[in-house]
């Protein structure tokens, strides 16, 4: 009977795995996951920009040092990939640990239902096929961090305050994330129990959720990355109607994505309507069950604040009064993404989808109802599977960029590129623009302007200085302005479309230390100034405090479960006959 249980505790995870390699398959072939914003590279450095202490905002922290941090060890390519399967997978597996603590009577059906809502929807493939792989790190963590919460409310042993920390400071691998799972946190406190009282609950979370935000709090105050308002790109950020549903319609079914072209084919047609009927249809089932369950409520009310403000930011007047806040306030230009927010309604979305199995119990035995709703909600996203058929694959760089950036390496000193541009569409990296590389792989810092163009409209990014030396690279300008700047190298890449100007005008009279086919090294001379030691050692100090808290808690969590897994032991065979 002991071995049965054991079997049955890893049905779920055991299929959540399964569902995340069916969606990640082909990243499991060597290579580097390259596409639009995901950028990983062999090695990873500790540079300005890494710390966030550069031009831009503190938006990849601490993803960017844990990778630098990690690099030395392992290949940066498996690392990225590792942790993008293992968001996909914690997803499914905390969807269906989320059900059987809030919905116990759906059994082992009911949780595969949720782990599969939870896993094949249209915002994994969209986050995806954008390239936001630690995203759906956070994504992953949010159904633990409600389980985690709901069992301190129950009872607050330290195991247990010790798994909410662990949580929330996973999440944190980016701001997004931490966001995320605070809002997801502090919705679970209002959950009815006897340990934890609410506001002590409260405030754990948020001293969890300030201690796992230190990085990029601490970096957002010493460097200069929030020095320009990133409003202009409100609009172009605004969620997105899909063929045939409105905006809400479209978030409604977990889908919407600004960028149209980071969407699986089969929601660019009018299949997406069924297929968002479907979604909402198995959750809808599930909702009878649920609506009385008052552990329950707290998320299906933050599903339903998930999906409508997003669609109210993304009418005239929500654009409106945001891009106002974000001219007042340009920290909160993290808002400007409103679709990814919509990963609140998940948790909520899971427990109904599980509930489902429990409505439906007068009419289909439970398993059945499990197959029904698990085969339909993949078939109305069939595209989903093998990298979102096949558009997320690995790539492998040409020979050329481990040399030019060795060369970096031996001399480092700031970075200019052309073209102009922050994305590159080469071929070799397929069909999709992706974000530069070499800033992620060098130890000096490249100059990048964090321009984008959507839809033929340029969102100017923060970078002023990287913007003064690239214009005065297209005019020709003089090699000694341009060593003045503090620029070392020149890196032109190469089959990549951009603005070159009249460039060549002043990279002619500096040396070339390496061209090929797809890159030309200059080097310039110029000594960068770069970030002081003080921030430097300011924002490392507040990286290894967040990285003390995920470890630290991770250690306590674990101790705590394998005390209470030896003391269940110890206690059956005294309850035997």
């Amino acid at each position: 009977m002991t071995q049965a249980r054991r079997a049955v505790r890893w049905v779920v995870p055991g299929y959540a795995l399964l569902l995340a390699v069916a969606v990640t398959a082909p990243l499991l072939a060597p290579g580097y996951l390259l596409l639009r914003d995901a950028v990983s590279t062999p090695r990873s450095y500790f540079s300005d920009a890494a710390l966030g202490l550069s031009e831009s905002a503190p938006r990849a922290l601490p993803q960017d040092f844990l990778i630098a941090a990690l690099t030395p060890v392992l290949d940066g390519g498996v690392v990225v990939k590792a942790l993008l399967i293992a968001g996909i997978f914690l997803a499914g597996w905390g969807a269906g640990r989320l059900a059987a603590e809030l919905v116990p009577d759906a059994g082992i059906p009911g949780q595969l239902v949720a782990a599969t809502l939870a896993v094949w929807n249209p915002y994994v493939a969209e986050r995806l096929l954008q390239g936001h792989w630690s995203l759906l790190v956070g994504y992953g963590c949010l159904p633990w961090v409600a389980c985690a919460v709901i069992r301190v409310r129950d009872e607050a042993t330290a195991a247990r305050w010790a798994a909410v920390v662990f949580w929330i400071a996973l999440a944190g691998l980016t701001p997004t994330g931490l966001l995320l799972a605070a809002v997801v946190a502090l919705a679970c406190v209002a959950v009815p129990g006897t340990g934890a009282s609410r506001p002590w609950c409260a405030a754990g979370v948020l001293t969890a959720a300030l201690l796992a935000a230190s990085p990029w709090l601490t970096a957002s105050a010493l460097g200069d990355g929030l020095g320009s308002s990133p409003s202009p790109g409100v609009t172009a950020f605004a969620a997105r109607a899909e063929p045939g549903l409105g905006t809400l319609g479209s978030l409604a079914g977990l889908g919407g994505i600004w960028n149209a072209e980071a969407v699986p084919s089969s929601r660019t047609m009018l299949f997406a309507l069924p297929a968002t009927l479907v979604l909402l249809g198995v959750v809808a089932i599930g909702l009878p069950a649920v609506l009385r369950r008052r552990s329950v409520l707290p998320l299906l009310v933050l599903a339903a604040i998930g999906v409508l403000l997003p669609a109210a930011a993304a009418t005239g007047p929500g654009l409106a009064a945001l891009r106002d806040v974000v001219e007042a306030v340009p920290a909160v230009g993290i808002l400007r993404d409103g679709q990814k927010w919509v990963a609140l309604a998940m948790p909520g979305y899971a427990v109904a989808a599980a509930a489902a199995v429990v409505t439906l119990r007068g009419r289909l035995r439970p398993g059945a109802t499990a197959v029904v709703g698990v085969v339909a909600l993949i078939a109305v996203l069939p595209d989903l599977a093998f990298g979102v058929w096949g558009k997320v694959t690995p790539v492998r760089y040409p020979q050329g960029w481990a040399t030019v950036a060795a060369m970096i390496d031996a001399y480092p000193a700031d970075v200019a590129v052309l073209p102009a541009d922050s994305m590159r569409q080469v071929a070799w990296a397929g069909a999709a623009p992706v974000l530069d590389p070499l800033p992620r792989w060098v130890r000096a810092d490249v100059l990048a302007t964090g321009d984008l163009t959507i839809s033929g409209h340029t969102v100017p990014g923060e970078g002023g200085h990287a913007r003064d030396v690239q214009r005065m690279l297209v005019a020709g300008g003089s090699p000694e302005a341009l060593a003045g700047a503090g620029v070392g190298w020149v890196v032109v890449e190469s089959g990549s479309a951009g603005t070159v100007g009249d460039a060549q005008r002043t990279l002619q009279r500096f040396p070339v230390a390496y061209r090929d086919e797809d890159l030309t090294l200059y080097r310039v001379g110029g000594t960068s100034r770069g970030a002081t030691p003080t921030a430097r050692a300011a924002v490392i100090a507040a990286h290894l405090v967040w990285l003390a808290t995920l470890f630290g808690a991770a250690v306590a969590a674990l101790s705590g479960a394998c005390r209470r897994r030896r003391g269940s032991s110890s206690a059956t065979p005294d309850a035997a006959p």
